[in-house]
């Protein structure tokens, strides 16, 4: 459970994104920018927490930038993410003068324990985060006006727009769990190691992309549920494990990963086009995986 964790909770902010009609690439940049900002200013002396709150404000300020780029200034989803992808990235290079910190110390202890190492009831403190998180973000997601609004957003924007929904408000929101959600994993990815490290959540814009899509959620908006990414990121850890075990490359790993993707999304269309057919309703328009509204 603990070594599906940084999938499932990047997954679940991917799964806000897209259920939107739009996609994070920032994901992983932003882990690594929380994981080398919080570990650069422990090791400046600045107390464990004040690091952590500091951390998750940065985090935050890019899932805004990201909301209004595309909800303001009617950026594709793609290309907005694309660039915070690289500012995120950027961020985590600089803040240390381009390089790993140091070990973030004894000081850190209560931080380390909170995030990886200590327990609570028996189960390790990186599992009840996990699991606090979900609860509160499935429980936004399928009983309150928020998630209504999201699912709206991704269904016809057009349409929620007409019924009063806030779209600039709603696609940010989105953004913002999604990069809160980064925030979390990077610290826990500094917990983990007891350091920071530049390339920290290279790659995890795609596992919480996988986990999304294979439990369900549509890269055209407008559905999916949080189970189904738990069931996604947890397929996704039992593929990485078997392959790892039966001595599969990294390189090998990630084509598998990236295939799997690939069929998950062409099923996905292929399902919704045979729902338009079937309901006469071929035409009336559609979300692109880039979160861009077109008619068909």
């Amino acid at each position: 459970l603990r070594q599906i964790a940084p999938t499932l909770l990047t997954g679940i902010g991917q799964s806000y994104v897209l259920i939107t009609g739009n996609i994070d690439l920032s994901i992983g940049s932003v882990v690594g920018m929380s994981c080398m900002t919080s570990a650069t200013l422990m090791t400046k002396g600045v107390n464990p927490w004040v690091a952590v709150i500091i951390t998750y404000l940065a985090c935050l300020l890019i899932g805004l930038l990201n909301g209004k780029l595309i909800s303001k200034a009617k950026l594709p989803a793609f290309i907005a993410t694309l660039g915070t992808m690289t500012i995120a990235r950027g961020i985590a290079q600089i803040v240390n003068n381009n390089y790993n910190t140091d070990s973030i110390g004894e000081a850190a202890e209560g931080f380390m324990n909170f995030f990886y190492y200590g327990k609570t009831l028996g189960l390790f403190n990186t599992i009840w985060i996990t699991i606090v998180i979900w609860l509160v973000f499935n429980f936004l997601l399928s009983r309150t006006r928020t998630g209504r609004h999201l699912y709206a957003v991704g269904s016809n924007m057009h349409a929620a727009h007409l019924s009063g929904v806030n779209i600039s408000s709603t696609v940010t929101k989105a953004y913002l769990v999604s990069a809160f959600c980064s925030a979390t994993v990077g610290l826990i990815t500094t917990a983990t190691s007891g350091m920071g490290t530049m390339d920290a959540g290279n790659g995890y814009e795609l596992y919480a992309v996988a986990a999304s899509v294979i439990g369900g959620v549509s890269t055209l908006g407008g559905q999916g549920i949080l189970l189904g990414t738990v069931i996604g990121a947890s397929v996704w850890g039992v593929l990485q494990n078997g392959l790892q075990f039966a001595g599969a490359p990294v390189a090998i790993r990630n084509i598998v990963i990236g295939v799997i993707v690939i069929i998950t999304v062409l099923l996905d269309l292929v399902v919704r086009q045979n729902k338009k057919v079937g309901t006469g309703k071929v035409g009336t328009g559609k979300t692109t995986s880039i979160g861009l509204k077109h008619k068909a």
